[in-house]
């Protein structure tokens, strides 16, 4: 790995640790696995899942992925986390999942070999772990097909989202370990917006995620003030 690829050594080691965990529903990884079927159904209504080529852009173990398959598309997962990416082709040949494939690959290093190779890019829970995420984006821009759609998830950075996605989530309810997130590192959605505009894209929509502690559901909203996810399209020819 080149010393300039876009990558924090720290949050690799951090995801590696708990590799065994993700396909686990009780472990770590239970938030994503609650929000997924709504993070599918967000993206497959908007950009229609089935027959398209899709890329999975900081995949982890493969539960999008491998979900987005199901729903009988062509996906291409990507991470840098090898322990992570083992575990989501263990994942898919235990399943039998078909239509998903995995590689160890920078994504702005996949932007030059495929450029406009994909109907939907996906890029989830990825971007406040990185140092340059506007990087990332362009490289979104540049792998997605004209006309074919992006779709980023992340946090909001205010005080709410720092007492909620921090405070709460990892010391005192205790749903992610410790260190999980980076207060710094949270994007405000006009932030992600203008980094997706810089990158070529035009921004369709956006949603908000919220949770009830009490009841453990998770629902899309209107408030993006903690946790949000933006629709993006690259403008067809």
């Amino acid at each position: 790995m080149s010393q300039s690829t876009n990558v924090d050594p720290a949050e690799l080691e951090k995801f590696a640790s708990l590799a065994h965990h993700w396909w686990d529903t009780e472990s770590e990884f239970k938030p994503l696995h609650q929000i997924n079927p709504l993070r599918l159904a967000w993206i497959d209504g908007l950009a229609s899942l089935k027959g398209k080529q899709v890329l999975d852009v900081g995949c982890g173990g493969g539960i999008l992925a491998d979900s987005m398959a199901r729903k009988d598309a062509q996906v291409l997962g990507i991470d840098l986390a090898t322990k992570s990416l083992r575990v989501a082709q263990l994942h898919a040949l235990e399943a039998g999942t078909k239509g998903v494939q995995y590689r160890e690959v920078p994504v702005e290093e996949l932007a030059e070999e495929k450029p406009g190779a994909f109907d939907v890019v996906t890029c989830m829970e990825m971007l406040e772990h990185v140092p340059d995420p506007a990087s990332v984006v362009r490289a979104c821009g540049q792998l997605v097909k004209p006309g074919g759609w992006v779709f980023f998830s992340t946090i909001n950075r205010n005080p709410k989202a720092y007492a909620l996605a921090i405070v709460a989530a990892e010391y005192v309810l205790k749903m992610l370990p410790q260190g999980t997130h980076e207060f710094d590192k949270f994007i405000r959605p006009s932030e992600l917006a203008q980094f997706a505009m810089d990158a070529g894209l035009v921004v369709d929509s956006a949603k908000g995620m919220e949770h009830n502690p009490l009841t453990g559901r998770y629902w899309l909203s209107g408030d993006t003030s903690v946790n949000y996810l933006l629709a993006t399209r690259r403008p067809a020819l």
